[in-house]
């Protein structure tokens, strides 16, 4: 059956197309497997709380905007009755009823992980589709200052405080010579957008659709992690097509339902740490149906993401073997008012055969972020760039000098391939069981070897993260770290110019001399690395009886390499095989927009050698040390890297990088 809901309807509408319902919620109430419900164009300020899920890919629910990103779905509301407070700040009074029982500007974001900036609450003043910041007090919405660890500083003084009285929120806001009550001034009213409150509703699309503006709470993998949209801990959602943006939190969420033993356990119980609690979490969701059969397996694809506080899109668990695909994922912690150790353009823990490719992520505070469980992850042809603060940004914490891809404390096999890694960091890699093919990476690796532990200074606190039976959530043991077991082929390295101002902080920090932050492109960090050769040799029967004191099942696991390409003054590692180093040529690399089309502009073709480069396959890259797992695809099948980040076919003799043949300007995102 089809139903049909158009904002200018009647109430009493009965969702045929002569007759349609009003709310894109009471289509939600009425919608039952195999239904489809075509909105008009218009806005819904409204939660939908979808009441049924489909029961199979031959039998969803399809939620669909007639026109695409006509319908209009918010969780925010016009405020009109804004009077003069003082100079340009003005104050509205807002009944607290609107709310219902979740107020945004009482409810204060906390939780595991979360590093407070300062106070901050989920509700959000808009004005003009753009978020204006929350200050501490009405003295610094009266007199504001310029909060330099934004991306957008000057903005910073647009502030807005609120506090209650009796029954009412009360909002003041300096709009700076705007007059609120004649421009778009909205405030967040409601906490999620499009989102069951239910778990298990699964087989649901969302097509098509503009959805904006949610007081989203904190989302870390320990606690009930909710998005401005999402499936909620259920099965096979494909969510398309949509314009997703201006969540306070997180956009979308593919993340864990709720376990009350264990919802922010670390900063509330406070005895045991996070890394405990989420080992806790991760086996009570075995124990509770965190099964291929009934998790996971979601599409999120050609979907504009942008303008959220946390994440884009997040997930710990209820995420495995889906397909994130063909998404402009951009402009997400801009703000710099949220901090903590769940920030990205993506951030997924347990991202269990999950696909990640053709995406286009920028102007992130870190691109993608994959944290524990990053097995059978493969992340391909996708493009990165300006993924590190602007010049002139001060660094609010560690955290906030970011990177295109983090992969921390994985076993692996984690694939990364045929991607563009154009930021001044393209990878910070706190983890093992990882492998770069056919990439164009201009920026450096940072963190290698180290970030594994929980800091302590005094007794070891190493961390011990699962690792599961290939292909299924089931765990096969826990683990730390001895990094390494990575493997670099077919890439090209461009060193690209430092910049002053992270050297400068990473000295400052104390970050530099520990070579945790380094700013040279290439594999260079790897230095000290044994070869497979000399790393297997040290064992014998002898020496595993007799290996005590000698500490050999706890050094660097092995590096492989072959075919990569050096420019620029990049550096490979010191058991580099079989490369190139070209020290007489400059590279340029020019990434230009123009009408939503990304160009890159290069002489690396004229330049670029041609030499014995492996063609790359599965086989070539073996198995993931701890996991004992091949990097391959989720359904077990070999992959053969035939094909370039167009999709086009290489040569038997591949070139080096993403493309299988040269070129001086090409479209690589459109």
């Amino acid at each position: 059956m089809i139903y049909y809901v158009s904002a200018g309807s009647c109430r009493d509408g009965s969702g045929t197309k002569e007759n349609p319902f009003q709310t894109i919620s009471q289509a939600a109430a009425a919608a039952r497997p195999g239904d489809e419900v075509i909105v008009s164009p218009g806005i819904y300020r409204e939660y939908v709380n979808p009441a049924f899920g489909g029961t199979d890919e031959d039998h969803r629910i399809i939620y669909r905007s007639e026109i695409p990103y006509a319908a209009i779905i918010t969780g925010a509301e016009p405020v009109k009755n804004w009077v003069p407070y003082e100079d340009d700040v003005w104050m509205a009074r807002i009944p607290n009823g609107i709310f219902g029982d979740y107020n945004p500007y009482t409810t204060v974001i906390q939780g595991d992980w979360y590093n407070a900036v300062a106070p901050a609450h989920t509700g959000e003043v808009y004005l003009n589709g753009r978020s204006l910041y929350e200050a501490s007090s009405l003295e610094e919405v009266k007199h504001p200052s310029i909060y330099k660890s934004s991306w957008d500083p000057d903005f910073t003084i647009y502030k807005w405080y609120s506090e209650q009285d009796a029954d009412h929120t009360v909002i003041y806001a300096n709009f700076h010579g705007s007059l609120p009550n004649e421009e778009n001034v909205e405030i967040n009213v409601r906490r999620n957008c499009f989102y069951p409150d239910q778990i298990g509703r699964g087989y649901i699309t969302l097509s098509g659709f503009t959805v904006k503006q949610a007081a989203t709470t904190w989302a870390p993998p320990t606690a009930y992690q909710e998005g401005m949209v999402g499936p909620h801990w259920s099965k096979g959602w494909i969510i398309e097509d949509c314009d997703i943006s201006h969540s306070k939190c997180s956009g979308i969420s593919l993340g864990k339902y709720l376990q009350p033993e264990n919802e922010n356990k670390w900063t509330t119980w406070l005895y045991k740490d996070g890394t405990q609690t989420e080992r806790d979490a991760i086996c009570q969701a075995l124990r509770e149906g965190w099964t291929k059969e009934n998790i996971g397996s979601h599409t999120v694809r050609r979907c504009n993401i942008h303008d959220c506080g946390q994440t884009g899109i997040v997930g710990h668990l209820g995420g495995v073997f889906s397909v994130i695909e063909d998404n402009h994922i951009h402009h997400i912690n801009n703000k710099q008012n949220l901090a903590g150790a769940e920030i990205g353009g993506i951030k997924m823990h347990a991202a269990i055969d999950v696909i990640i490719r053709r995406n286009h992520f920028h102007h992130c505070t870190r691109g993608l972020w994959l944290d524990w469980q990053a097995q059978g992850t493969r992340v391909t042809q996708n493009l990165f760039h300006d993924n590190v603060p602007p010049k002139g940004t001060v660094f609010a914490d560690e955290l906030a000098l970011a990177e295109d891809i983090f992969v921390e404390v994985s076993h692996g096999p984690t694939l990364i391939d045929n991607n563009l890694l154009l930021s001044d960091c393209s990878a910070r890699i706190s983890t093992q069981g990882i492998a770069f093919v056919h990439n164009l990476v201009a920026g450096s690796f940072t963190w290698v070897g180290d970030g594994t532990d929980n800091g302590g200074h005094r007794l070891p606190t190493p961390r011990y993260t699962p690792y599961h039976v290939p292909h299924s959530t089931e765990i096969a043991g826990f683990m730390t770290f001895l990094h390494g077991d990575a493997r670099f082929y077919n890439n090209i390295f461009v060193q690209k110019d430092i910049r002053e101002d992270l050297v400068a902080y990473a000295k400052d920090s104390g970050l530099f001399e520990s070579c945790k932050y380094q700013f040279i492109c290439g594999t260079k960090p790897y230095d000290g690395y044994p070869s497979a050769e000399t790393y297997f040799a040290k064992f014998t029967p002898e020496t595993a009886v007799s290996h005590y004191g000698k500490d050999i099942y706890y050094e660097h696991l092995p590096v492989y390499t072959g075919g990569n390409v050096y420019f620029n003054g990049a550096l490979p590692c010191d058991t580099e095989e079989n490369y190139r180093k070209d020290t007489d040529h400059k590279i340029t690399l020019s990434l230009t927009a123009e009408n939503g089309k990304y160009m890159l502009e290069t002489n690396l073709y004229d330049y670029l050698p041609k030499f014995e480069t492996p063609f790359v396959s599965t086989e070539t890259l073996g198995e993931a040390f701890e996991p004992e797992q091949k990097f391959e695809s989720p359904d077990g099948s070999p992959i053969i890297f035939k094909y370039d980040y167009f999709g086009k076919e290489r040569e038997l003799m591949p070139l080096a990088g993403p493309f299988s043949c040269g070129f001086s300007s090409v479209t690589v995102f459109d």
